[in-house]
């Protein structure tokens, strides 16, 4: 199903495969200040936390939300059964009362945030959960962990996507990093603006269009790349990709067109000067009657070595390491903060705004945020607006955040593809200098209202 994830399997993380559980992808201070918040008696005190990002990665001018549907999933299996249970009491991690209160736990407050595929600014409130600290304080790391990864590898794929100018982008990245990174990386990237993937896990999980060619080794098995070539036309059509940089380039697109006749569907190249050998590869194709027979160029491709092909008769982009990594920024730099609280457990006690005043750049604003987007007269987005308290009438309409969890129940689950279409409408929606791969400052201003 697009855009859902099956439940986990465990055994893949070294896990028993009947744990099928998130509740162990947190920090260990998470459970420590739940015990000591249970002693206290302030556990239960209605608490307002928010996910934000004080800057944007160097350079960048937008960031890209995505994950959500990873974590919406994340804290439906957040539970905490007798294998895990007794692994804390094992490990004397936790007292008795606090496992017993474990025991029973499942989340049941609310999460609003912005949804999958939007993007977003230094300070906009990204997402926000409440309820009571005790159940919302253990979910800081895994919310964290999907959202500062996928997102990183969104926003890299959305500056790809706008160097590609519509050309189809491939995502080949899953040699090049962990293996279940790589399902959540090609997610990412499907968001971002990529058309397919390489890994046959993401294409399973989510519906993501697959793909796939042919590597060195396979030319370097046979005896003459003209085996090679012919074997691989036997076996998948004259419309495969053949891979054509092996040894000689000139000589191999001749093979391949001679082999697959003019209908054959692409040729790859993997090395040398992409822009030169485009050209040629291209007038060598033409000239023997394969005009309609596509070029496919990687070779460790990011962002920039993509614009400089704009003008090369390329058909498509396969992008690996430098996507999966975020293009050089592998995190958004997300954190999770108590914004609100209120002074007892009683339901209904005030929420009074809370932040962290310390120096060095990292005090954060209290209270319970709404956000919107103020357009100018031209329907272009020119400010991210932060307030807190009532939402003024011009933004009642236009705000960001949505209803993610209500009770505790998932109220918001998407097709993946409405998260990409919905990513399309919201670059549409910036100012023209948000396209620049240039260096500079956020496109918008966060103001506070």
């Amino acid at each position: 199903m697009r855009g859902s994830i099956p439940p986990m399997n465990t055994a893949d993380l070294g896990l028993p495969v009947d744990v099928p559980s998130t509740a162990l992808f947190t920090d260990q201070y998470e459970l420590t200040m739940l015990q000591a918040a249970l002693r206290s008696g302030t556990a239960e005190r209605r608490s307002v936390f928010e996910v934000f990002t004080r800057r944007l990665p160097e350079g960048r001018r937008y960031g890209v939300v995505a994950g959500t549907g990873r974590v919406l999933d994340a804290v439906e299996n957040f539970r905490f059964d007798e294998t895990i249970l007794g692994f804390l009491r094992e490990r004397g991690i936790l007292d008795d009362r606090t496992l017993d209160w474990l025991a029973g736990y499942r989340f049941r407050g609310d999460i609003w945030g912005y949804p999958e595929g939007e993007v977003y600014f230094p300070g906009s409130p990204i997402m926000r959960v409440e309820g009571t600290f005790a159940e919302a304080v253990l979910l800081e790391t895994v919310i964290l962990s999907i959202l500062n990864h996928d997102s990183a590898v969104a926003a890299a794929a959305s500056r790809m996507a706008v160097a590609a100018g519509g050309r189809p982008l491939i995502e080949m990245g899953a040699r090049r990093t962990h293996e279940l990174a790589a399902v959540a990386a090609s997610r990412s990237a499907y968001v971002g603006g990529f058309h397919s993937t390489s890994d046959l896990a993401a294409g399973f999980r989510y519906n993501i269009p697959t793909v796939g060619t042919s590597a060195h080794s396979f030319t370097l098995l046979h005896d003459s790349e003209r085996d090679a070539f012919q074997a691989q036309v036997d076996a998948l059509g004259s419309g495969t990709t053949l891979l054509v940089d092996t040894f000689d380039v000139t000589e191999a697109v001749r093979t391949a067109v001679e082999v697959a006749g003019p209908g054959l569907g692409a040729v790859r190249i993997d090395s040398g000067d992409l822009l030169l050998l485009a050209h040629r590869v291209r007038q060598q194709l033409d000239e023997l009657g394969a005009r309609d027979t596509r070029i496919v160029v990687t070779s460790d491709l990011d962002e920039y070595a993509i614009a400089s092909l704009a003008a090369a008769p390329v058909d498509a982009y396969g992008v690996g390491t430098q996507l999966v990594t975020g293009s050089g920024h592998p995190t958004c730099s997300m954190v999770y903060k108590l914004v609100a609280r209120a002074d007892s457990d009683a339901a209904d006690a005030p929420l009074r705004p809370v932040a962290k005043k310390s120096m060095g750049g990292k005090a954060s604003l209290g209270g319970r945020k709404w956000s919107a987007r103020r357009l100018d007269e031209h329907g272009v987005a020119e400010a991210e607006i932060v307030g807190t308290g009532p939402v003024p009438a011009e933004y009642a309409e236009r705000q960001l955040a949505v209803p993610l969890v209500r009770g505790g129940e998932v109220v918001a689950r998407e097709p993946l593809e409405a998260a990409r279409e919905r990513h399309i409408a919201a670059l549409a929606g910036l100012p023209m200098s948000a396209m620049q791969l240039s260096r500079g400052e956020a496109v918008l201003p966060t103001e506070q209202a």
